[in-house]
């Protein structure tokens, strides 16, 4: 599975942004899939998480409320829907897959995006 993240940007403090990850494979459906993300000088960091079928997600505190985590299976696509963002919510994500959940959440999952870019202006 390769999966190839985009939609970030440079946004002002209560905008909002839609990342989209796109996967390869037919097994797409299969995976368990998450969002992680990385500030500057700061380590990696959980965001959200969606099971293959879509009914079972999770969020970090930090953006429940804010952020919504989705996936389009029909089109391999994985998406986070983020709003209200706030200047601390600037980081580089990551999308990941996995066929267990726990490994996603746990930050273990077996593919790993390359990464887009969120800014938040303050």
């Amino acid at each position: 599975v390769q999966l190839q993240a985009s939609g970030g940007g440079l946004v002002q403090t209560g905008g909002s942004l839609r990342l989209s990850c796109a996967a390869s494979g037919r097994t797409f459906s299969s995976y368990a899939m998450g969002w992680f993300r990385q500030a500057p000088g700061k380590e990696r960091e959980f965001v959200a998480t969606i099971s293959w079928s879509g009914d079972i997600t999770y969020y970090a505190d930090s953006v429940k409320g804010r952020f919504t985590i989705s996936r389009d299976n029909a089109k391999n696509t994985v998406y986070l829907q983020m709003n209200s963002l706030k200047p601390e919510d600037t980081a580089v994500y990551y999308c990941a897959a996995d066929p267990s959940q726990r490994a996603v959440v746990a930050g273990r999952g077996r593919y790993w995006g390359q990464g887009t870019l969120v800014t938040v202006s303050s």
